[in-house]
């Protein structure tokens, strides 16, 4: 199924590793066949990992980014979110937990830096970064 984007002026994203900028206009970008694909909004820089949850994203979105050395990144992952899952209590955020892990273990890093998301936004929330 091909992935449609939309892309504004100057807009930024990665696609297989390689960071494309869009042009001075609006555009759409089809792509036809699998490739990683992450915007730059969604793009975390290393320093930027610096709260527990943000240490699970990180390694999941090099995970995606990466795929063919996944797992140099997996070790990281796994003892991050085992870090993170020892210290919550809350059975929602558990539940994404255990999907991320499992998403991760089916190679299906698109779905779990989805859900890293809402790890951080329970994070943010939980530490008064949210406006």
């Amino acid at each position: 199924m091909p992935l449609k984007l939309s892309l504004r002026p100057g807009e930024r994203f990665v696609l297989n590793g390689a960071v494309v900028q869009n042009g001075d206009r609006r555009s759409v970008l089809v792509l036809q066949n699998k490739a990683s694909v992450l915007r730059e909004k969604d793009i975390m820089q290393a320093d930027e990992a610096n709260t527990p949850a943000r240490r699970i994203y990180f390694p999941v979105m090099m995970m995606y980014l990466d795929e063919a050395n996944a797992d140099r990144y997996y070790d990281e992952f796994v003892r991050r979110m085992t870090e993170f899952m020892g210290v919550i209590a809350n059975p929602p955020v558990l539940a994404d937990c255990v999907a991320i892990s499992k998403h991760c273990m089916a190679r299906e890093y698109y779905k779990a830096l989805m859900l890293c998301r809402r790890l951080i936004e329970y994070e943010d929330e939980r530490l008064g970064n949210v406006p």
